[in-house]
């Protein structure tokens, strides 16, 4: 019944056909060994391979697996968003990628600090392998956000983590369409806490997040939960003006006292460069926020569930009552 649920585990899923079972398999044998009452959700998030057919049949066989079927692909973020809507755990949320690059044994040891009454339990990443440029980037980004947020970040942590019901009732409220879903949890706070662990490479495929899906991640990290954006703004034009001024009287001290100015175009075309840079910096940072603005005053559904397989029976997405 949906109250016996203690702990649910949500896996959004991209093009994992080659992943499911061993996923599948891996989490049975998991949580066979845990003392709570325990669903797994997966979560299709608009696949071009049979992923959603795979899950499908899986809930259909095994009432220990319900599955969500979305509509088309929202991103990793709104699938989540989407298990968080409907899971049914009365105390715990597990969160972990269909790739099998964290491992999910680690709820074992995610369980213990929450039952110390940690509210939010998540992996540090250690070591990771990718590939040279890529584990450069991570950590530039990691510890530029963790030192211009305005929350306090943890660094190299995702969002492989153990969150409290609590947690996640206060994120199912947040109606934000750019979501950044590992600094919302931090934003809500209470007694959180961080493991470290080796991040594996992928059991099979290749990664479902391009450069620009990474960027654009990264983005809303910045734009949500940093001042830092508009106050840049405002600190160019600062230090335009001193250049320009410094080049101003330069140019005065020379008319007075030397009885000569700089000739040519290259000052002129230096300037006006310049200063056409910083004026297209600020207006695409602007930019940025009018169209995250634009985006949620739309007010359209974070996410649209296409069907939904629970106790063995599949509901329509657009009927069904979570």
């Amino acid at each position: 019944m949906p109250n016996q649920v203690e702990l649910s585990i949500i896996v959004p899923l991209y093009n994992e056909e080659k992943n499911i079972t061993k996923l599948c398999d891996a989490l049975i044998s998991i949580i066979q060994k845990l003392n709570y009452a325990t669903e797994i959700l997966l979560i299709d998030d608009g696949s071009k391979d049979n992923t959603a057919n795979i899950i499908s049949s899986i809930a259909i066989s095994d009432d220990r697996f319900n599955s969500i079927i979305l509509s088309r692909n929202h991103g990793h973020q709104l699938a989540l968003t989407a298990g968080f809507r409907y899971v049914r755990a009365s105390k715990a949320i597990f969160i972990l990628d269909g790739d099998l690059q964290d491992p999910p044994e680690m709820i074992v040891n995610f369980l213990e600090k929450f039952n110390q009454g940690y509210d939010v339990v998540y992996g540090i990443r250690k070591n990771r392998k990718e590939s040279f440029l890529k584990k450069q980037m991570y950590w530039f980004y990691y510890r530029l956000i963790k030192n211009i947020a305005n929350i306090d970040l943890p660094a190299d942590s995702g969002d492989f983590a153990l969150i409290s019901r609590k947690v996640v009732d206060y994120l199912n409220t947040m109606p934000e369409q750019n979501r950044y879903l590992r600094g919302m949890r931090a934003w809500v706070g209470f007694k959180q806490t961080g493991i470290e662990y080796n991040r594996s490479a992928r059991h099979d495929g290749k990664s479902n997040y391009s450069w620009k899906k990474l960027f654009e991640l990264a983005y809303s990290g910045i734009f949500n939960f940093s001042d830092l954006p508009v106050k840049f703004i405002t600190r160019l034009g600062v230090i335009s003006t001193i250049i320009a001024l410094f080049y101003l009287t330069t140019v005065f001290i020379k008319r007075i006292w030397f009885d000569g100015v700089p000739v040519g175009f290259t000052a002129l075309i230096a300037a006006i460069v310049m200063f056409g840079g910083v004026q297209l910096i600020s207006l695409g940072i602007i930019g940025e926020y009018v169209l995250r603005i634009y985006k949620q005053v739309q007010q359209r559904p974070l996410f649209i569930v296409d069907k939904i397989v629970r106790d063995k029976k599949i509901h329509n997405g657009q009927d069904f009552q979570s």
